[in-house]
């Protein structure tokens, strides 16, 4: 049984219509009848532009939207088949579209003083955009709040409690936003530079969605002061997992992956040795299945792909994957991209961006 974070494939090509079935080119089409799922991923171009692609769990480009720039991480909303992707970081563009052609793309820019940082999600009932975002010269994290309802006029901000906040999510009742800060600061003047990786304070907070109220703040040991908090997603028992990326001496052999829920300290899962090494203490994307109760991590810099049960916390499966990008549930596991245009079992002559999203299943 599949969460709501997609929706029923069949439905997905019904609410798309015949005018955008049309519009797809016999190849595209016949991927997309035989697609056991429907992802989006960035991905830079054979000739060096920016889209979004829909694509099956094979990796076969079904669609593709321009973008003006790169792009990082996505959010998708059931309710109004949405799917946004964020510029990565420092970037100051979203782009929201809708894959079945439904309307034409919203691009919109941050505010004045904020940047994106690459992440963000919808309220449950698609009325809300949440986005991760920067008040670079107060050094604070940001969530910009964006109505889906109105061209995604921004009506709103709440402080992440933290520094350098990354991913985000909202728990499935709407209520409470959960975001990694990351810790690390950063400044649009100074590129993508690290500005203070010897004074790090990661973090993770919940976060009243109504108010914006701290309701808990969760900082990492100080022994692990360099172990910034990445990404986040929901088990369907509601509890958060995290994953991390470490900036310390390359010798450690840090947590980098974790879990909680609201009222409990931070648990981290002791992965094998060899399993930690293979990551390369850098996990760049997370993902849960929660028809299986399985985690899912892959890490660009150790070109590995590692699933966990999510119960146990018991490392399943270990994949040699070069370049290893995005993750996400698929109808058995996970649909893995790389860097190189791998998806799964499909090499195109794209590279795949940092992250997945599904945004319909069988």
């Amino acid at each position: 049984m599949w969460n709501s974070s997609a929706i029923d494939r069949r439905s997905f090509v019904k609410a798309a219509g015949l005018t955008f079935l049309a519009s797809l080119q016999p190849r595209a089409l016949m991927a997309l009848e035989r697609a056991d799922a429907v992802f989006a991923s960035g991905m830079r171009t054979a000739g060096g532009s920016y889209a979004i692609a829909t694509v099956s769990e094979r990796g076969e480009i079904i669609d593709q939207i321009a973008l003006p720039a790169r792009a990082h991480g996505m959010a998708f909303s059931q309710t109004t088949g949405k799917t946004v992707a964020f510029a990565r970081r420092p970037g100051t563009y979203a782009m929201i579209f809708d894959a079945r052609g439904k309307s034409q793309p919203i691009v919109i820019a941050a505010a004045e003083g904020r940047h994106f940082y690459g992440h963000g999600t919808f309220s449950p009932d698609g009325r809300i955009l949440y986005a991760s975002e920067n008040d670079f010269d107060a050094n604070r994290g940001m969530i910009g709040l964006y109505d889906a309802t109105n061209r995604f006029e921004r009506i709103g901000e709440f402080e992440t409690y933290g520094v350098g906040p990354h991913d985000m999510t909202v728990s499935d009742d709407g209520r409470m936003l959960i975001v990694a800060n990351g810790g690390i600061e950063t400044h649009p003047d100074f590129g993508r530079t690290k500005l203070n990786l010897d004074s790090m304070q990661p973090s993770l907070t919940l976060i009243d969605a109504a108010t914006g109220a701290l309701i808990e703040k969760h900082a990492l040991p100080s022994q692990w002061a360099q172990l910034s908090t990445r990404h986040v997603d929901i088990d369907d028992n509601g509890r958060i997992w995290f994953a991390c990326q470490y900036e310390g001496h390359r010798n450690d052999l840090p947590p980098l992956v974790g879990s909680f829920a609201k009222g409990e300290e931070l648990r981290f899962v002791d992965l094998p040795e060899d399993t930690t090494r293979r990551l390369a203490s850098y996990v760049g994307a997370i993902a849960i299945n929660r028809a299986e109760g399985l985690v899912g991590v892959t890490s660009p810099k150790g070109g590995a792909s590692v699933t966990i049960d999510a119960k146990t916390g018991r490392v399943l499966r270990e994949e040699l994957v070069p370049d290893a990008a995005g993750i996400a549930a698929a109808k058995s596991g996970f649909a893995v991209s790389s860097y190189d245009g791998e998806f799964l079992s499909t090499r195109s002559d794209v590279a795949w961006d940092q992250h997945i999203v599904r945004i319909a299943t069988v």
